[in-house]
């Protein structure tokens, strides 16, 4: 039977010492259930700011709908939130996707709404329509990539996200293991100023993106 798999991976430049923590595996390809852990013991206090912001990864990849998608050019002067992970994840993925979509329908009146980007760590399996179903199914204006892992592994090492390639077992089962944060960049500058650790709850989404996607840190 399959475990859950969990990486950990040091954030690059200023976030040096911070640890990002991740989410990995699936189900046994006959379709029995994964064993899975929780993704997280508590919720974590909030956003963690970055001393020196990140660029937004230059990165061209296939949108959920066929098409081309230039990340820096389609997001330029608007709010992001960036997030690396797969179709297949049984817990942290999801989580995350449905927290995200809860908290931008509680956002404040007035507050601009933030383009989510979910990023396929498994591009083999998460093809655009795998990806238009999955995401539609959270909120279908979040927008899905998918397309060469080099690329995309290149893009996560960019912002202090962990991407090791997917492994592929005997008994047909897949690990995917990434770092499970959300990035947040600011339309002003169009930079992460912080991120929200793995595990957090809608409510701390809900409260800290319009302050943080506004680019303040604090």
């Amino acid at each position: 039977m399959h475990t859950h798999r969990h990486l950990a991976a040091a954030g690059l430049a200023a976030a040096a010492a911070l640890l990002l923590t991740g989410c990995g595996g699936d189900s046994p390809g006959d379709g029995r259930p994964a064993v899975v852990t929780s993704p997280s013991a508590s919720a974590p206090a909030g956003p963690v700011a970055f001393d020196t912001p990140f660029a937004k990864p230059r990165l061209v990849l296939t949108d959920q709908d066929g098409k081309p998608y230039d990340l820096v050019r389609r997001t330029a002067g608007r709010p992001l939130l960036l997030y690396f992970g797969y179709t297949h994840c049984p817990d942290v993925c999801p989580t995350t996707m449905a927290d995200l979509a809860g908290a931008l329908q509680r956002l404040p009146h007035g507050t601009a709404r933030p383009q989510v980007v979910f990023v396929s760590t498994d591009p083999d399996r998460d093809t655009p329509a795998a990806l238009k179903k999955w995401l539609a199914s959270f909120d279908p204006r979040f927008i899905g990539l998918t397309g060469d892992f080099t690329a995309v592994q290149k893009a996560a090492r960019s912002v202090g996200i962990g991407v090791p390639p997917p492994e592929r077992h005997a008994d047909g089962t897949v690990t995917v293991s990434h770092g499970a944060e959300v990035l947040a960049f600011s339309p002003g500058d169009n930079k992460a100023h912080a991120m929200f650790p793995s595990g957090t709850s809608m409510r701390t989404y809900t409260t800290d993106l319009p302050r943080i996607l506004r680019g303040a840190s604090s």
